[in-house]
């Protein structure tokens, strides 16, 4: 069998950014940054601006998450597109 066919998979902890919410699991992502779990073993730390914890569709309450501004983007360029018409 070809050796390192496959990537590593391996304990990582992932951290929901909008709702202070971690879970521990296993994946193949990788990071630099740790943090130290329940258990008391350290594992690598992938943050993520939304997860299971804060999405509206598992949560059932609608909420507006603007990272980087991207929805006042939007509507500056749709002012600007309707002002070329």
């Amino acid at each position: 069998m070809k050796q390192d066919a496959h990537p590593k998979y391996h304990a990582v902890v992932f951290q929901d950014l909008s709702s202070d919410f971690s879970f521990l699991t296993r994946s193949t992502m990788s990071a630099k940054e740790t943090v130290k779990w329940e258990d008391g073993n350290e594992y690598p730390l992938i943050k993520v601006d939304i997860s299971s914890h804060s999405h509206p569709f598992y949560t059932g309450k609608q909420k507006t998450l603007d990272v980087g501004g991207r929805v006042d983007k939007f509507r500056q360029r749709l002012a600007a597109a309707g002002k070329k018409s």
